[in-house]
């Protein structure tokens, strides 16, 4: 296929787990989660398989342009254009996204059982080691270090020790070949200055306008909010610690992590997959992509045959009811069957369910 040419109405195969993704054995050690939970983000490798990997990441060579081509220099900000959306053309994206072992991961993080996440964004995005600043006060090349709540949710997140999303990269580059660094802020302890609440010293939220370059938003903070800056340059960029990354290597992190992007190599590429997980009942942190039933407007019924594949789990997951639900009745149940049946859907679980309930 030639470059931008992955059909996006393909790419169904999911990993089913047997049993259930919220009967697995533990994914994290006691330490990776206290990280997470106390320093803010904790940096896994082996999660996935190599092969799964591999058939993700040519399925972006398919779509994003290599490192140091011409379209790479106008590739300034985040996001694939809407071309490596879950649920997409890349069966490997899809697999990847409901992955049994990463949604164990994420209810370790969390505490919650598996049907209690809801996913909010799944998406392989490009970032390229470019001679100039072409997005100049936007660009993302080198980031300003920020917090990502303001764009995910409503709110602000709740209190440290109540964290109510997990934020995710999948790194599918090497970082020897291409730099690229997220550098982070591990947090101290509750009395640490860095992360005195509430978490509003950052472009985009308040009246601060959003802008994301380093220099460009350093330099307006200077002149419009100076104790801000001074407080940034004190306890923000002197203690990042960048996270060097293999193909493979997982990000957890939070809305409300201190971090940025740091740069590329020129005529380099970094592709990553990004995901956020909430838990159910937060409502006020937004899916960021279209909906996912929308999906089933393809042709190929790529939506439709990931549902029907999909573990009673992976499905709560995208939100739909689980066994036992108010929703299912022996109405909604025949409907649901005569839907998705024809594609290989096993109702009984939410049959035995209604009839022991």
């Amino acid at each position: 296929m030639s470059r931008g040419s992955v059909d996006p109405d393909v790419g169904v195969s999911l990993c089913r787990a047997d049993p259930d993704p919220g009967l697995l054995m533990r994914v994290l050690d006691a330490q990776q989660i206290r990280s997470w939970r106390e320093q803010g983000f904790v940096v896994v490798d082996d999660l996935f398989a190599a092969d799964l990997l591999e058939r993700t990441i040519a399925d972006a060579d398919e779509v994003f342009p290599a490192g140091g081509s011409p379209e790479a220099e106008a590739w300034n900000d985040f996001g694939s254009s809407h071309q490596m959306e879950f649920p997409a053309g890349s069966a490997g994206l899809n697999e990847m996204t409901l992955h049994p072992r990463l949604l164990t991961a994420v209810t370790e993080l969390l505490r919650v059982g598996v049907r209690e996440l809801r996913l909010t964004q799944s998406e392989v995005w490009p970032k390229y080691g470019r001679a100039g600043r072409s997005g100049a006060e936007r660009d993302n090349d080198d980031q300003r270090i920020h917090v990502d709540y303001p764009n995910h949710t409503l709110v602000h997140p709740p209190p440290w020790d109540s964290p109510e999303a997990v934020e995710i990269f999948v790194y599918l580059s090497e970082f020897e070949q291409s730099g690229g660094a997220t550098a982070v802020v591990p947090r101290t302890g509750p009395d640490d200055p860095a992360y005195a609440w509430p978490i509003v010293g950052t472009p985009g939220v308040g009246a601060l306008p959003w802008l994301n370059d380093r220099i460009s938003a350093e330099a307006y903070l200077e002149r419009e909010a100076p104790d801000i800056a001074g407080w940034r340059a004190t306890h923000l960029y002197p203690r990042e610690v960048p996270v060097h990354f293999g193909v493979g290597t997982v990000l957890f992190y939070r809305h409300d992590t201190w971090h940025r992007g740091t740069p590329l190599r020129p005529g380099t590429r970094r592709l990553a997959q990004n995901l956020t997980f909430r838990k159910a009942g937060s409502e006020w942190v937004s899916t960021r992509q279209p909906g996912w039933a929308r999906a089933m407007y393809r042709r190929s019924q790529v939506m439709e045959h990931l549902v029907a594949r999909a573990s009673v789990d992976q499905r709560c997951v995208l939100g739909f009811p689980a066994p036992g639900h108010a929703y299912w009745t022996p109405e909604t149940l025949a409907a649901v069957d005569a839907r998705y049946g024809p594609l290989g859907m096993d109702a009984a679980p939410y049959a035995k369910a209604l009839r022991s309930g």
